[in-house]
C-alpha cells in the first residue's frame, strides 16, 4: 500500500503533565509520518490515541480520510485497510505483513514523550538543555531533532527513527492529554 502526502495540522500544544507522570498519562497526538523502507517511500498524516492498555493509530491521506486504522490491546491487533480487515496477536508484525513496514509500538509510546522505555536497556544522550537528544534502545536509534519549545522538559516535535533498513521521520503537530 502506498501512502502519500502529508496532512497539515495546526500546532497548539496543551500544557503537559509533570514529567515524572508522563509515562502513565494517556495521550493523543496529531502529526505526520514519513517512512523509507527498502527503497520505498511512504508518507501519511497521523492520529495516535494511546491509553494504558490500548492504541489506535490512523494513517491519513492528504485530504484527511483514513487510509489505515491500526488498533491494539492486550489481546489482539487489528488493521483495517479500506474494506480489508486483518487480525493478529502482534501489531508490529501485522503492520509489517500488511503495510510492508512497522512502527515500533512497543517503545514508541515512551519515545514520543522523550523518555526511554522502562522495559529494556537504553543508551541515552542529552542536549545542553537537559533534553534527550539521542536514544539507542531495542535495536532502534531515535534522534530528537526539535522540541515544542526551548524550555527544559519540552515535548518533542520532530524525531528520526532508524532500525536496519527502516527509516522514519515523525513530526508531531499537536498533543492532547487524557483524551476521551
Amino acid at each position: 500500500m502506498l501512502l502519500s502526502g502529508c496532512a497539515g495540522l495546526s500546532s497548539n500544544p496543551l500544557p503537559m503533565p509533570f514529567p515524572a507522570q508522563l509515562s502513565s498519562v494517556p495521550f493523543a497526538m496529531n502529526g505526520r509520518l514519513s517512512v523509507n523502507h527498502r527503497g520505498k517511500r511512504h508518507s501519511a498524516g497521523l492520529r495516535w490515541i494511546h491509553q494504558a492498555s490500548s492504541d489506535e493509530i490512523l494513517l491519513l491521506a492528504p485530504l484527511g480520510y483514513t487510509v489505515a486504522r491500526i488498533r491494539r490491546d492486550d489481546h489482539q491487533a487489528t488493521l483495517e485497510d479500506g474494506d480489508k480487515h486483518y487480525q493478529a496477536d502482534d501489531a508490529e508484525a501485522l503492520m509489517e505483513q500488511v503495510l510492508g513496514w512497522h512502527m515500533p509500538l512497543s517503545g514508541l509510546h515512551q519515545w514520543v514523550l522523550g523518555l526511554p522505555d522502562n522495559d529494556s536497556p537504553a543508551q541515552v544522550e542529552w542536549d545542553e538543555m537537559g533534553r534527550i537528544s539521542v536514544l539507542h534502545q531495542s535495536g532502534w536509534e531515535v534522534r530528537y531533532l526539535s522540541f515544542v519549545s526551548s524550555v527544559p522538559g519540552s515535548m518533542p516535535s520532530r524525531m528520526q527513527l532508524d532500525h536496519d533498513d527502516l527509516h522514519m521521520q515523525l513530526l508531531i503537530d499537536e498533543w492532547e492529554w487524557n483524551p476521551q
